[in-house]
């Protein structure tokens, strides 16, 4: 029978439209354990690529012929051979493409909506790491906020709607992926904000993006208001766009709220993160879309692909916005957050330009789940 192979994007349209898949995969059950590939309607076997090496005689009953199958690897070579020795007991299966380590990678743009007098807004979902990153565009210019370290996707993107890159904005020094946003001010000559409460050691030029910040884009209908929310860092900054939508970055997201203690502070910033939840986002108007910079669970996208909802749904069903005694607060944030991201203070002496990484040991320091919330 026949083996194929299933791109990225495939496998992104499958996740996003709840299309049904069983996926094969052959990495070690600790790998499978910690993150795999999510899918509302996915089935999943996991058994190693090193106990197939005598044949799959013995998985073929657990391989179902009414489903499309999918094998899966870390880089792509062990899910080809396996696909092969399936195809040679007669089943029609497909490997993907590039593995583990191009799924981490891929971006989905999806456009979010309108904006006055013409301006767009897309966010740029990362479904093999729940990290979400926008560009605003407006009258030919665009601003991209949270961006990967795939730099080449959000520059690209830009030409293809013919929009210049002239402002990069990270809402605060990210712990669990390498920011984009200085590499993309380099090629394109963009100015790159970041939280001055966030950059003290960082060993670059930057313009310092504190609350209170106006910055047009385009045509001049465009504000993006930089709204100082500390907690998840003591920069963290939000900004709403447009009067419509709340760009939350780390602080807030759909099914939970973010951890204070990725620079070894969380005693320390638990209060503030308080604050900008209960008080600072009181404060706005709750027809706000909220649009973080993570997702957590694959249940948190919409039917179109993107994650958000609006700021008063949150007040009514996050579970994080809702608890009022303060103790009770301070003891569910501090006592009851996840393990922290792999390499994460590598990442964040990355992000301060103190190290400079090879491409392939960014990839290394990426690959797993995010981990910046707490539910």
């Amino acid at each position: 029978m026949s083996v194929n192979t299933m791109n990225l994007k495939e496998v992104a349209r499958k996740v996003i439209e709840k299309k049904e898949l069983f996926i094969l995969d052959v990495r070690n059950e600790g790998d499978f354990a910690d993150w795999k590939i999510e899918g509302e309607n996915f089935d999943y076997f996991n058994i190693p690529y090193f106990e197939l090496l005598d044949g799959v005689e013995e998985i073929m009953d657990k391989i179902p012929t009414d489903k499309e199958v999918l094998v899966v690897c870390a880089k792509e070579g062990s899910s080809m051979m396996v696909a092969e020795m399936l195809s040679d007991e007669g089943l029609d299966v497909a490997y993907l493409e590039g593995g583990m380590k191009a799924w981490s990678e891929y971006l989905e743009p999806v456009k979010v909506g309108d904006l006055k007098d013409g301006g767009e807004l897309y966010q740029f979902v990362r479904l093999g790491k729940g990290c979400l990153s926008y560009m605003v565009v407006s009258n030919g210019e665009a601003a991209i906020i949270d961006a990967t370290r795939m730099a080449d996707v959000y520059v690209d993107f830009a030409k293809e709607i013919g929009a210049n890159i002239t402002h990069v904005f990270d809402t605060h020094l990210h712990a669990d992926h390498i920011s984009g946003g200085r590499k993309i001010a380099e090629a394109t000559g963009a100015t790159y904000w970041l939280p001055p409460k966030d950059a003290g050691e960082v060993v670059f030029e930057y313009a310092a993006l504190e609350g209170g910040n106006d910055v047009q884009i385009g045509n001049s209908t465009i504000n993006i208001h930089a709204l100082y929310s500390p907690g998840h860092t003591i920069g963290s900054t939000s900004f709403v766009i447009d009067e419509k939508y709340l760009l939350s970055g780390d602080i807030l997201f759909i099914d939970s709220i973010g951890r204070p203690d990725l620079a070894g502070l969380a005693e320390d910033w638990v209060g503030d993160l308080r604050e900008s939840l209960y008080k600072r986002y009181r404060e706005l108007s709750e027809e706000l879309i909220v649009l973080p910079a993570h997702f957590m669970i694959i249940e948190e996208l919409n039917d179109d692909g993107s994650v958000g909802e609006k700021l008063g749904t949150l007040f009514a069903e996050n579970h994080g916005l809702n608890i009022e005694d303060e103790n009770e607060f301070r003891s569910m944030v501090t006592e009851n957050l996840p393990p922290q991201p792999n390499s994460y203070q590598e990442i964040r002496e990355t992000n301060m330009g103190k190290i400079t990484p090879d491409e392939e040991k960014q990839r290394e320091m990426e690959i797993g789940p995010n981990r910046c919330a707490v539910r």
